[in-house]
């Protein structure tokens, strides 16, 4: 059983970059066909995937994010972080990390209610303001 708690600031000024963490537990981050993924929720819209990485840390993103994402890991902590450069109040959502096991790409960046993740974390509310 895996278990992912995010963390990072909960408020954030416009044009700053935002960091956030999730911590996995349960399983190596690097075990085979684990997909750790970044997804978030804009008040009153739905779910955007963001962007995944993989257990070979080879990375995938949304294209209309692409160039202001950036996730990474570190699997001596077991972690895996995104990076959203230039925030702006659009940006203010849940940010939620998940995984999602399979040996078919096609299914990680087609993803699209919580239930079709295999671990979910419980979300981190980012803002967007001076």
């Amino acid at each position: 059983q895996v278990q992912l708690r995010e963390s990072g600031p909960g408020l954030v000024k416009p044009s700053q970059t935002l960091s956030l963490t999730c911590t996995a537990s349960g399983e190596p981050i690097t075990n085979t066909y684990y997909y750790w993924i970044w997804v978030r929720q804009p008040p009153g819209k739905g779910l955007e995937w963001m962007g995944a990485i993989a257990y070979s840390g080879r990375t995938y993103y949304n294209p209309s994010l692409k160039s202001r994402t950036s996730i990474s890991r570190d699997t001596a902590k077991n972690q895996f972080t995104l990076q959203l450069t230039s925030l702006s109040p659009e940006d203010a959502a849940v940010y939620y990390c998940g995984a999602r096991i399979t040996s078919l790409l096609e299914v990680v960046t087609t993803l699209k209610g919580p239930n079709e993740y295999d671990y979910w974390g419980q979300g981190t509310q980012v803002t967007v303001a001076p």
